[in-house]
């Protein structure tokens, strides 16, 4: 079985998010899919299987786990191997929810067209804010759809310095896939930053998450009142996007960079 291993949302080296690629030559299992993103380790790695039309592939996201329905860094990472790997300019994939992810490339930049969900006001557990290592919180918001939780604070460099308590924060709330902590940009090209806290669903860290703007870039949006949006996710390894707020829709652009190519001996 092809598979790769890619950087996404950068166009550096040991930056951004590692995510696996895989190109099943036969049909796998759920259970087989888990094992195969527990052996990889990366913060998730997809499936492809093509649909048998052209430039049309299915794709399915596998955190160490659990199945993710929506990867934004897995869905670039697949889409760079495929650019690179064929003729094709535009390509669409089907996640396991029927969504149509539409993805171009313009030269080395890649966008990808997500959907848009809204948040509802939310309170924080006071646990939860503690574990984090905050004193302070803006604003509370939460996405039903994804089952995330979001925290704006005012400083950036709060938000860069943060070390989480993660043996307080897993029992801090039940019932969510993770916990965006965002704080506005001053002065350093971007509009927003954000880290994302998800050990309930995936890794302790994701290190560049993409999905999270089919909210979050809504989010900032409308507090910004802007449609063009640079959102720069301050984690240790670092990542960047570019994002255009539709009437129903996102598109999240950047970059990607191929790090291994190789192959999955047979296995039961």
């Amino acid at each position: 079985m092809k598979t790769c291993i890619v950087d996404s949302f950068t166009h550096e080296y040991f930056k951004g998010n590692p995510a696996g690629v895989c190109f099943p030559e036969n049909e796998l299992t759920d259970d087989k899919m888990l094992l195969i993103a527990q052996e990889l380790g990366l913060s998730e790695t997809a499936f492809l299987v093509n649909n048998r039309k052209k430039d049309s592939y299915s794709i399915r996201y596998f955190s160490p786990k659990m199945e993710i329905p929506l990867c934004g860094h897995a869905t670039l990472a697949s889409a760079k191997v495929l650019f690179n790997n064929t003729n094709a300019d535009e390509i669409h994939f089907t996640t396991i929810e029927n969504l149509n992810l539409f993805v171009t490339k313009e030269g080395e930049e890649i966008t990808m067209k997500f959907p848009v969900y809204n948040t509802e006001a939310a309170i924080a557990p006071s646990d939860m804010i503690s574990a984090l290592g905050l004193k302070t919180v803006i604003n509370t918001v939460y996405s039903p759809h994804n089952k995330v939780i979001v925290l704006e604070i005012a400083s950036t460099r709060v938000l860069s310095d943060l070390r989480p308590d993660f043996g307080a924060l897993i029992p801090s709330h039940k019932g969510i896939h993770g916990v965006i902590v965002t704080a506005p940009a001053v002065g350093d090209g971007f509009d927003y930053h954000y880290r994302f806290f998800w050990p309930w669903a995936g890794t302790n860290e994701d290190p560049v998450t993409g999905g999270v703007q089919t909210f979050l870039a809504k989010y900032w949006s409308d507090k910004l009142n802007k449609k063009s949006l640079r959102a720069f996710q301050s984690s240790g390894r670092t990542g960047y996007m570019n994002l255009t707020m539709q009437d129903e829709h996102v598109l999240l652009t950047s970059k990607a960079v191929i790090m291994f190519e190789g192959d999955f001996l047979p296995f039961d």
